[in-house]
């Protein structure tokens, strides 16, 4: 079973999700909060979450804050970032403090369900409609790229390039290795030195990075 926290400051949706995760059978909707205080404090007493569903705009502590104070306080926790449109800001925020998903509050269910078991298997989940918003908004800014998209993509083999492609698809290193014919230690160690040639921090970053330069 995948132990899930919903993190939302509204009750309609937290009991929303809650219902709808409950009936997969492979999901356990393990408690829920109200804001970014309350997700940690269940975190530190209670049994640990695999997947945290987290708010981005919620009072006390927010989505962002609360992704880095889990994320030190357990790297193992997997953050999936609930956003609409009008959230861009704290996107590029929560991206930098190494969330792993990030879904529109309207993804059907299905979708929210299968971001939740990409993210707990290892892979990264980006919706395409964040993604290329978030895409657009960076070719807005004064620079260009933010830092974390300043990696030289000719550093990366044809075989590495493969790769990015089916991270930034939201696979696995098990499902990437299925489908390149390769060990799934080989996909590890490619990925490993996917992210060290470009700088990036995770496969979040590097899903995002495809999406925009590979």
């Amino acid at each position: 079973m995948i132990r899930v926290l919903i993190v939302d400051d509204q009750e309609i949706m937290r009991q929303g999700l809650k219902m709808i995760l409950g009936q997969e059978p492979d999901l356990e909707v393990v408690g829920t909060a109200g804001n970014g205080e309350e997700a940690i404090a269940f975190c530190r007493m209670q049994e640990q979450p695999d997947v945290v569903l987290m708010d981005i705009q919620m009072p006390v502590m927010n989505g962002v804050e609360a992704t880095k104070a889990l994320r030190a306080f357990n790297p193992e926790i997997r953050v999936v970032i609930l956003t609409t449109f009008h959230d861009d800001a704290y996107i590029f925020d929560s991206l930098r403090e190494g969330a792993h998903g990030y879904l529109l509050k309207d993804a059907p269910p299905e979708t929210i369900a299968r971001s939740i078991r990409a993210v707990y298997e290892g892979g990264a989940m980006i919706q395409p409609e964040i993604a290329s918003r978030v895409i657009r908004q960076f070719n807005k800014m004064q620079d260009g790229r933010p830092l974390f998209l300043r990696g030289d993509k000719e550093k990366l083999t044809k075989r590495e390039k493969e790769i990015c492609l089916l991270v930034a698809r939201g696979l696995n290193n098990r499902e990437i290795a299925k489908d390149l014919f390769l060990s799934e230690g080989t996909v590890k160690n490619h990925v490993t030195r996917i992210l060290d040639k470009l700088d990036l921090r995770d496969r979040t970053q590097l899903a995002i990075y495809t999406l925009y330069e590979v």
